[in-house]
């Protein structure tokens, strides 16, 4: 360690929609703590992953995309996730994707308080064919704002994460941990176990699915190493019904197989899971609704 002093804090991960933000927090942390797919607006709540080593503990806040072109109750409530969340952290990480800055990157950096200090990371460089065009790219970045470091990563791949940390961790204060050296993520299993289920959705059906479909726990027993678990996918019509459930519920056993598997390789045990599909029309513009299920 030569004698350098332990920091420790919290680093909010920021961005417009799909640019890679839970895949970025799921390679810092080196566990699957944040759902992904390729539909936009995959992550709707503040999600907590943690990385620690003998120099530094990470705790980083993975944050919805900031939603520009929707304003229903579930986008206001995500939209105010975000901003709530920079007030209180110690860093920024912004992601931008590599293939160029786009007019939402603007409103992204609106955002950010003034005196934070921002790492900009350049996402998907392992898709740029000229590295030129990354060089260029980070250039024009730098004339956007007084960045603490410009980073280019591959999220997917893991290419320079370890250097990206290291740049965070520099920006911390001098600090105890908070967690565990082994602890991961600060959300309950029941809370995960609910995300597991709407990432395989989103994965499996993305682009039958509309965006407004949820998953609500019924149900989350302990009973030694088994947990039963039973879940209520929530959609917006009888046609989605039908498609979340699939010819002789087959779709709906797929769904339920792959976020069981999710669940067993993250709990470290044997899972039962049980699933239903009900309607609930409207429920994304409902204020109410929209607390109850926890967007608050």
């Amino acid at each position: 360690m030569n004698g350098a002093p332990f920091r420790a804090g919290t680093v909010a991960i920021v961005g417009r929609p799909n640019v890679g933000k839970s895949t970025l927090l799921n390679q810092l942390v080196g566990a699957h703590v944040s759902i992904t797919s390729r539909k936009a607006q995959t992550t709707r709540h503040r999600i907590q992953g943690v990385r620690t080593d003998e120099r530094a503990q990470l705790v980083f806040v993975d944050t919805p995309g900031f939603q520009t072109r929707h304003g229903n109750a579930l986008n206001r409530a995500m939209n105010r996730a975000v901003t709530s969340t920079l007030s209180g952290v110690d860093a920024i990480v912004m992601v931008v994707e590599a293939f160029g800055w786009d007019e939402r990157d603007d409103a992204v950096l609106a955002l950010l308080p003034k005196g934070a200090p921002v790492v900009l990371v350049l996402n998907k460089v392992d898709r740029v064919k000229d590295r030129a065009d990354v060089v260029k790219l980070l250039a024009e970045c730098a004339a956007r704002r007084d960045f603490a470091a410009l980073v280019p990563v591959s999220a997917e791949k893991g290419t320079q994460v370890k250097v990206l940390a290291e740049a965070v961790a520099k920006l911390l204060p001098e600090a105890a941990p908070v967690y565990g050296p082994d602890d991961v993520t600060d959300r309950s299993e029941r809370f995960l176990a609910a995300e597991f289920v709407r990432e395989r959705l989103f994965r499996l059906l993305g682009d039958e699915l509309p965006y407004t479909t949820a998953v609500v726990i019924e149900e989350f027993r302990e009973e030694g190493a088994l947990r039963r678990i039973a879940a209520t996918i929530y959609v917006d019509r009888p046609s989605h019904k039908a498609i979340v459930i699939g010819e002789r519920g087959a779709t709906l056993k797929r769904i339920g197989t792959e976020a069981r598997v999710a669940m067993e390789a993250l709990f470290g045990g044997k899972v039962f899971l049980e699933l239903w599909v009900k309607v609930k029309s409207g429920w994304a513009d409902s204020e109410a609704t929209v607390r109850q299920w926890g967007y608050e």
